[in-house]
């Protein structure tokens, strides 16, 4: 683990696990909101690449109600994305991530990288998110375990076999995810888990996912869902990614009425009311006043 320490709010190792408590105590899901500083993101990319452009948005998101700000830079978008270094990611990281933290919204880091994941949570950000759920950097578990804050695993495939059980798939990579953790030393209660939606699966696989979230409740941990402007809502209604929040917001409450505990989405004031009003109308029978 890195030897720097974050001088940015309290120690990482209690507010990330905290944070995440907290949230997942809400009635109403929570919202992560996407902060792409990269030029090449499916629907945002070189928007936000500027660390006074990036500082702007993320205070935008945490006024609209973003519960979490994820900061990405480096696209891992399946089609047409390019892999960049840790070197080429932490350049893009360093202007911007102490300024979004200063804004007080706990950080979470999506990268895929181990060193990238130590020097943010060094510097700042309160939880990982590996779109390789663990399983791709061997590095990746240790530094997660050292920090001691939460980590959202992503399940994910090299390739798409539209012949697979992809729930089965899923199940079977959390599994293997939950080995490493335990093996690592993360604390189960640090974990949360994402189906992927859109990563190596056909878009009707993802539907299936988002259908049969409760499949994966056996696991007894939170769950993440992030459907945002994902292709699978084009091959339903064929539309641009940012023309797609009729669509995102429709997968995102079916998701949290199939139990989905934090939902990732771009478009956070639009999500935050649609959470909250579906909230409060599947509670109004319990209201006896």
């Amino acid at each position: 683990m890195s030897a720097a320490a974050s001088t940015i709010g309290p120690s990482t190792a209690t507010a990330g696990p905290a944070t995440l408590r907290a949230l997942l105590e809400r009635p109403v899901a929570a919202v992560m909101g996407i902060l792409n500083i990269t030029p090449d993101s499916f629907s945002d990319g070189g928007e936000f690449l500027a660390p006074d452009l990036a500082r702007a948005h993320a205070a935008q998101m945490i006024a609209e109600g973003a519960d979490i700000i994820d900061i990405g830079a480096e696209s891992t978008r399946p089609y047409g994305s390019q892999p960049v270094s840790a070197e080429q990611e932490l350049q893009r990281l360093r202007p911007v991530l102490a300024a979004v933290a200063a804004l007080g919204t706990p950080v979470s880091i999506d990268s895929m990288k181990a060193e990238v994941v130590d020097w943010a949570l060094s510097n700042g950000a309160a939880i990982a998110n590996d779109v390789w759920g663990l399983q791709r950097d061997p590095k990746m578990a240790a530094v997660v375990a050292a920090h001691g804050t939460p980590v959202v695993v992503m399940h994910n495939r090299d390739a798409v076999d539209e012949t697979i059980d992809i729930v089965a798939d899923i199940n079977a990579f959390f599994d293997r995810t939950l080995d490493i953790a335990a093996r690592a030393g993360i604390p189960t209660d640090h974990i949360v888990l994402d189906p992927g939606i859109g990563f190596g699966k056909t878009p009707r696989q993802s539907m299936i996912a988002l259908a049969r979230l409760a499949a994966f409740k056996h696991f007894g941990l939170p769950i993440l869902v992030g459907a945002s402007r994902k292709r699978f809502i084009s091959t339903i209604a064929p539309s641009e990614p940012k023309d797609r929040l009729g669509g995102s917001l429709a997968a995102h409450l079916i998701a949290v009425q199939n139990g989905a505990h934090i939902i990732r989405a771009h478009d956070v004031a639009a999500t935050v009311q649609a959470l909250k009003v579906a909230h409060a109308i599947t509670t109004s029978s319990e209201d006896r006043r």
